[in-house]
């Protein structure tokens, strides 16, 4: 099961997440995954480019696992991406909760 903990400080900001591990919705050409990884990356680099949010992330294909956080989470332009990441991903689990956990933690 592929696991995306968004974190939010107190004021309900986004300030980065973690996605772990893999759907096991297929041996082969798992769609969840590729689904999962294509909204995370997008969303990665959308901050990158299309914003002045300064973040750091760290990428491990290894343990399936990707983390982004923001050194500024005043951002609008980067909250706006965030939530419509978290947006996708709340809808994905919706149809597909057996392959995808999303959670909300307060940092």
């Amino acid at each position: 099961m592929v696991k995306i903990t968004f974190f939010q400080d107190q004021k309900q900001r986004l300030t980065g997440f973690e996605c772990r591990d893999h759907a096991e919705f297929a041996d082969e050409n798992d769609i969840v995954c590729a689904a999962v990884s294509a909204l995370v990356i997008n969303c990665m680099n959308s901050v990158e480019m299309l914003t002045d949010a300064r973040f750091v992330s760290d990428i491990c294909e290894a343990d399936a696992r990707i983390e982004f956080h923001l050194e500024d989470e005043e951002s609008e332009d980067a909250q706006l991406l965030l939530k419509s990441l978290a947006l996708g991903l709340e809808e994905m689990e919706r149809n597909n909760e057996e392959y995808i956990d999303v959670i909300f933690e307060e940092v």
